[in-house]
């Protein structure tokens, strides 16, 4: 078997480092589309009256048989903020989830259910894209492994690479709208959603920055497998330029 070229080397490894890029990719948008950390904050909630033997800070202690007395509501309002306590709470595309007081665990509900009517349609246009984005990124996943299995013909491995560069960039466009709308409709949804929702404070969580790392991820790769793609051309070319040039020179007559 014959050496491979410096050239054809060459392309092998930047085929294999698009594809790296792409899967890595696919594997942080999966992660990210699956879990529920896109958003993490916490909820200050009032206090519940402590019950039975319940005792400690998550509770207040008010000496009255009837705790839902009006004196009872204006012994919270006066004592201020030591009377509220702050909830952990963190959200994704499918769910959002805090922590209980008094007990251990979390309640979930969906995220969909929370956000503002108007702006449900938002947040089902960002799951599409979500999805299409993943499926974009599955196809050139596979264009990119039959390219670098596919040594037999340069030409058509030339096409794939053409068709994988496409799907890519794509892909990240979308990926890229996804996660914008995803953004807007979170703040939408703390500004309007439901008071017994809404964050005290909160920021974005690692799932959101798995995201857009995997955005970044994509776009390498679809800027990598244009790279390969161009200079295989110009490769080429130039190979025919030479060849043009021989032939000229070896069937080259003289001038009568």
């Amino acid at each position: 078997r014959m050496p491979a070229s410096v050239p054809e080397v060459d392309r092998r490894h930047r085929a294999s480092a698009a594809f790296s890029l792409s899967f890595l990719s696919l594997v942080f948008s999966i992660t990210a589309f699956g879990s529920s950390y896109w958003c993490e904050g916490t909820r200050k909630v009032a206090k519940p009256f402590c019950t039975g033997e319940s005792k400690g800070d998550l509770c207040i202690r008010f000496n009255s048989p009837d705790a839902n007395n009006n004196q009872a509501v204006q012994y919270i309002w006066e004592t201020g903020d030591d009377k509220f306590v702050e909830r952990k709470f963190h959200a994704g595309i499918w769910y959002s989830c805090e922590e209980m007081i008094n007990e251990d665990g979390e309640k979930c509900r969906s995220f969909i259910s929370l956000t503002p009517a108007s702006d449900q349609g938002v947040l089902w246009l960002s799951i599409v894209a979500e999805l299409l984005y993943i499926i974009l990124l599955l196809m050139g996943n596979i264009l990119m492994s039959v390219e670098m299995c596919y040594y037999n013909s340069v030409i058509d491995g030339l096409k794939i690479n053409a068709f994988s560069a496409v799907v890519t960039v794509l892909a990240g466009l979308l990926g890229m709208v996804a996660h914008m709308m995803y953004t807007t409709v979170f703040q939408m949804t703390v500004n309007l959603g439901p008071e017994d929702w809404r964050p005290h404070t909160w920021d974005y969580g690692w799932s959101y920055c798995l995201a857009w790392a995997s955005f970044a991820c994509c776009m390498a790769a679809a800027v990598t497998t244009i790279n390969k793609y161009t200079k295989t051309i110009l490769e080429f070319k130039h190979k025919r330029k030479k060849l043009e040039r021989s032939l000229k020179i070896k069937y080259k007559f003289p001038d009568h």
